[in-house]
């Protein structure tokens, strides 16, 4: 499995062209070589592709605000063509289930971008929060039924390990369920502080990495992308590069 940077951990130092190009260049020198681009500054897919061969780098997935997903998908497919990209992402359901009528607008809305990006090779990935963990108002959890009502070559998923755990589930038991259809993952530490769930760099927090990481090797995922939202004041490419450090010595690359 890859290590990857998901660049919403740096989004504030990504809102210009030439923020976003230093930025892939300090993920580069921190080692990583591959990246999820999300939460940036607009880019024309040429850009982004010589951005990054310059420093080394691959797409690994991105994350496409939904109405360009949903009512452009055929720019969306032909720009993830350009800088050589397979996975083409979202990064919430629009209305996070506080309604459960969101969940079937999510299915009518999006079933034909993910019709459309199968046709062309590539992969819809969708990346969970805390609340796909709710229960429906049949009882079966949100994530469950998206497993159950979409095929696999139709929808896969980025699983956010943080999320799951906040949403009171086992994340690598899920990654175990989700066997074939998470080619991504999103990892972030969860420790204590003030009594209350806070986000912290890989290796510093209570999550069971090695348990978490080897249901994921074993559910075939490909990326392993540092995602830390929320960094507390600290400089966000130190927290990814601990978190870097961090799984390179569980032997990751």
């Amino acid at each position: 499995m890859q290590i990857g940077a998901q660049f919403y951990t740096v989004r504030e130092q990504c809102q210009t062209l030439e923020g976003l190009s230093e930025s892939l260049k300090k993920a580069a020198d921190i080692g990583y070589r591959t990246v999820q681009i999300s939460g940036t500054c607009a880019y024309e897919p040429e850009w982004l592709r010589d951005e990054l061969q310059k420093n080394g780098l691959t797409c690994a997935v991105t994350h496409t605000a939904a109405d360009t997903l949903a009512d452009d998908t055929d720019r969306v497919i032909a720009g993830h063509e350009i800088f050589g990209c397979r996975y083409i992402g979202l990064g919430m359901m629009p209305g996070a289930l506080h309604d459960p009528a969101d969940y079937g607008a999510f299915m009518r809305r999006f079933r034909p971008a993910m019709e459309k990006i199968r046709a062309a090779g590539k992969l819809f990935l969708y990346h969970n929060h805390q609340f796909e963990f709710m229960r429906s108002p049949g009882g079966k959890i949100y994530l469950e039924r998206m497993v159950e009502e979409f095929p696999a070559d139709l929808l896969g998923f980025t699983f956010d390990t943080y999320w799951a755990q906040y949403g009171g589930a086992d994340p690598a038991q899920w990654l175990e369920r989700l066997s074939g259809r998470v080619p991504c993952i999103h990892v972030k530490d969860m420790a204590c502080v003030d009594a209350a769930p806070s986000m912290a760099p890989v290796g510093e927090g209570n999550l069971n990495w090695s348990r978490i990481l080897a249901a994921a090797e074993q559910a075939g995922t490909q990326y392993v992308l540092v995602e830390q939202d929320d960094c507390h004041g600290e400089d966000p490419f130190d927290c990814l590069r601990r978190s870097y450090a961090y799984l390179r010595s569980l032997g990751l690359e």
